[in-house]
């Protein structure tokens, strides 16, 4: 449910769906399952019928799948809910499973293919899908995350045994190494959320991607919030997105790759550029933010600065290199006046950061930063 674009996520996958030509989904949900039943309700908005079953404890994509038995009567097409391919793919797969070719699996390729299930192929048959090996591996080509089964599926993910969480791609060697797997090739749009800043990558193309309507929200929420000089002196990057009822103040510049969620403020000589600010947000006057994303009701007091080079960020054990972030600040959370974050810092929620701190880690939830 994180925005991108403006909408949800999970809305561009779904919209995909419904656009290749399926009219009944089900979303297996769990935490904080409430969003997605609110946003989504029963589908009619977008002319299909939604179902919804809860896993209530992740116990991996094998398990979410099994959870969906019950709504299922027939062959069926799995597709991941933070990935967004264009709905050939989906159509794709979806017409192999009616026509019995199952399992199948879409495989793409990437510049990293280590972050994902690496597909071993043989002709159009996968041999193995090796999830994020931790060794050089020979080709790129990764499990896309759409899938076509049928009603069997479901008893191959029982006989699964696995030391850890049940995966559907455990299935799937088991599947591969005894009746085999199909694979498609699929070389069109896929975008992935994994990381922080995927997030503002993700946002850029899909923006990119419907630059006619975003000139045509700018235009409308720009329109509705300023007037005379006060609208002149704002300077709208063509592939900037704002919500309705975004209030943007004098001399702002909005620059490109940018989304601005409902309700959100950009007070008067800020700068936002290349970042995703979600509802509620205030952008305090002559702040400067660029590659970063900032949260719900999170304020950025007068003249902060959320801007850096690009950064050095550990995830877990991993440490990322050359990451295009500059920083995060979580829900709620409150920056200072005057204050910086820079070098891929991530501010939690409920933070409140004092006037004049500088911030280059990260910053555990409910935390106060004071200088000195």
């Amino acid at each position: 449910m994180v925005p991108v674009a403006n909408r949800p996520l999970l809305e561009h996958v779904l919209e995909a769906v419904v656009a290749a030509g399926i009219d009944h989904v089900v979303f297996v949900v769990g935490y904080r399952q409430e969003r997605i039943r609110n946003h989504f309700g029963d589908g009619d908005e977008w002319g299909i019928d939604v179902e919804y079953v809860e896993q209530s404890t992740q116990l991996g994509t094998g398990h979410a799948v099994l959870q969906a038995e019950p709504a299922v009567d027939g062959p069926f097409v799995v597709v991941n809910g933070d990935r967004i391919v264009d709905p050939s793919i989906v159509t794709t797969v979806c017409d192999r499973a009616a026509s019995g070719e199952t399992p199948t699996v879409a495989v793409t390729r990437v510049d990293n293919p280590q972050a994902y299930g690496v597909v071993t192929l043989e002709g159009d048959r996968v041999v193995a899908i090796d999830e994020k090996p931790d060794v050089p591996v020979e080709t790129g080509r990764i499990n896309a995350g759409v899938y076509g089964f049928s009603p069997a599926i479901f008893e191959a993910i029982r006989e699964t045994t696995t030391a850890g969480e049940l995966t559907i791609t455990a299935t799937l060697n088991d599947v591969a190494s005894a009746a085999g797997v199909y694979a498609v090739s699929y070389d069109g749009r896929w975008l992935d959320v994994s990381n922080l800043w995927d997030l503002l990558a993700v946002n850029a193309a899909l923006i990119g991607a419907d630059e006619a309507a975003s000139e045509s929200t700018v235009g409308e929420a720009v329109a509705s919030e300023t007037t005379g000089a006060h609208a002149d002196s704002v300077s709208v990057a063509d592939d900037a997105v704002l919500a309705d009822t975004v209030r943007v103040g004098p001399n702002v510049t909005l620059g490109g790759a940018t989304a601005i969620g409902r309700n959100a403020t950009v007070e008067a000589g800020a700068v936002v550029e290349n970042a995703v600010v979600f509802p509620d947000a205030v952008i305090g006057a002559g702040a400067v933010v660029r590659g970063a994303i900032v949260a719900g009701n999170a304020r950025i007091g007068p003249n902060a600065t959320v801007a850096g080079e690009p950064a050095t960020v550990v995830v877990g054990d991993t440490v990322h290199h050359d990451v295009a972030l500059s920083g995060v600040v979580g829900d709620n959370a409150t920056i200072g006046a005057g204050a910086t974050l820079t070098d891929g810092a991530v501010v939690g929620d409920d933070v409140a950061a004092e006037a004049g701190v500088v911030v280059d880690g990260r910053v555990a939830p409910g935390a106060v930063v004071r200088r000195g």
